[in-house]
């Protein structure tokens, strides 16, 4: 059974595209194209004031690589013409006598407008243009500090989100080629008719299903050490942590989504549902539901409750305990347990419905 699979698998040339070809362009296109981090912040200026200090706040803006000054325009409906089209999402204003109120210790305003179509991006260019307008003042007024405030950030020192990303958009990978691709493998059978024959055969349900599955097995095991590989090399995202407690995880997420592609396709008995069902039940949740795009945190209670539902929730948080942590089998052991629950459930269901289909 499992012999025949790999036949049908090479000869579907659908079948290895999505094996191979969409896994590996999801690593490139997440770990170079998408990016939770805000740099470049297209920005227009006007200085009204004209002096040394305000000249010397627009050279400290320009030098850093969070806000890209594009223009420059004379007057405040210039600048609001440009963030109108979009050539620019930040608008900073420096009034007259701006730098003379600063000198005399009384309050100067420096007017910022931000376009807020994006809430995200709009949020994270307030907290940058504030942190930078609060460095600015302390070194140029030299306040008395009365708090010694030191901040470091551990696990992810520069907050790249591509050390997110990467390690998040395996498991993606995993629910296309396992749960996604076994979700035609039976329905197939039915479809060709050839489900009859199968179960006259000396075949019992649990060698079926094992044939069935292990080809994707191992087809998913590669995409994942080719996604590492590829993170390593081109991204230069380390594991910091244990490969093989990672691969113990990663085995038992692909037992996981090949059940869960099973199952689908025992149910629908169809490649079309199965496909659509397969895309609406497992990708979908596992990219959107898991705590790697959206926060569940900021969740209504019952996307929350689907979210602990989902295993690509537990297989996350072994990925960043592996990758960015470096922690051991003893802080991941509640996950490794909730994933074997779930990979034990589906087996048994599985075997449990192709009894009763006769097998």
């Amino acid at each position: 059974m499992a012999r025949k699979e790999f036949y049908h698998t090479l000869r579907d040339i659908r079948s290895l595209y999505l094996a191979f070809a969409i896994p590996l362009l999801l690593v490139l296109l997440f770990g170079y194209a998408l990016s939770l981090d805000v740099k470049g912040i297209p920005s227009a200026v006007i200085d009204h004031d004209q002096t040394p200090i305000s000249r010397d706040f627009l050279r400290h803006l320009a030098a850093n690589p969070y806000f890209h000054i594009i223009f420059r325009p004379s007057t405040t409906k210039e600048a609001i013409k440009l963030l109108d089209y979009g050539k620019v999402t930040m608008v900073i204003i420096i009034p007259p006598a701006w730098a003379e109120k600063l000198k005399a210790n009384r309050t100067s305003p420096l007017q910022i407008l931000l376009d807020g179509s994006d809430p995200n991006y709009a949020s994270l260019s307030r907290a940058y243009i504030t942190t930078f307008i609060e460095d600015f003042r302390q070194v140029k007024e030299k306040p008395v500090l009365l708090l010694d405030s030191r901040i470091r950030v551990w696990f992810n020192e520069e907050l790249e989100s591509r050390l997110f990303i990467v390690p998040g958009i395996i498991a993606v990978i995993i629910m296309i080629v396992g749960a996604i691709l076994t979700s035609l493998v039976i329905a197939r059978e039915y479809e060709n008719v050839t489900m009859d024959t199968i179960k006259v055969l000396p075949l019992s349900a649990g060698e079926f299903l094992v044939g069935k599955a292990l080809p994707y097995f191992f087809i998913a095991v590669t995409d994942v050490i080719i996604a590492m590989l590829l993170g390593e090399i081109l991204l230069n995202v380390t594991m910091k942590g244990n490969f093989w407690i990672l691969m113990m995880a990663t085995v038992l997420y692909i037992g996981i989504a090949l059940s869960l592609g099973l199952f689908i396709s025992i149910v629908t008995k169809s490649q079309l549902v199965a496909n659509h069902t397969a895309v609406l039940t497992t990708y979908l949740p596992s990219l959107l539901l898991s705590n790697f795009v959206f926060p569940v945190n900021n969740m209504p209670w019952i996307l929350k409750f689907l979210s602990s539902l989902i295993p690509a929730t537990y297989y996350l948080r072994v990925l960043m305990g592996i990758y960015l942590k470096n922690v051991g089998v003893s802080y991941l052991i509640g996950d490794f347990l909730i994933l074997s629950f779930m990979l034990l459930g589906l087996m048994t269901t599985n075997y449990l419905l192709l009894r009763r289909e006769g097998m």
